[in-house]
């Protein structure tokens, strides 16, 4: 046998097996992206709740000293230039009213529409769309 016709017969992968291996990788690469998704599609729901856990006790502080729910979140962080009594006003309560995880603001009802005898304090969620399934809110924790 010729040193040429050794190497020729020398086993490799056909573009068939090639090719197969390339779609196990995508099928492979697509489930990780469908897992990685989902988890940190949790952790910004989870986070909206955390900041929405933030806002309820300062709103409730609010009330103490003020003896009533705040109007406004943006209450919360300065002082109302329209309340009774401004020396009672015991804020800011809060540094500053985040955005939530979708980078759009929380929305914030009195009386609550949900809790009627004090508040409400939402996030649009995942759409962005207000009154839909999706809402996260005070009323859900």
């Amino acid at each position: 046998m010729s040193r040429q016709s050794a190497r020729t017969r020398r086993p490799a992968f056909t573009l068939i097996e090639v090719l197969m291996v390339l779609v196990i990788l995508v099928i492979l690469g697509s489930f990780a992206v469908t897992i990685f998704t989902g988890t940190q599609d949790k952790a910004r729901i989870d986070q909206a709740k955390a900041q929405i856990g933030l806002i309820e006790p300062a709103a409730r502080l609010y009330q103490l000293h003020m003896n009533d729910y705040p109007r406004t979140l943006d209450d919360l962080v300065v002082q109302p230039s329209d309340v009774p009594n401004p020396a009672k006003w015991g804020g800011p309560y809060m540094e500053r009213i985040p955005l939530d995880p979708w980078e759009g603001q929380y929305l914030y009802a009195y009386p609550g529409k949900q809790n009627p005898q004090k508040f409400d304090v939402w996030s649009a969620g995942p759409d962005r769309m207000d009154g839909t399934d999706d809402d996260i809110g005070n009323w859900e924790q």
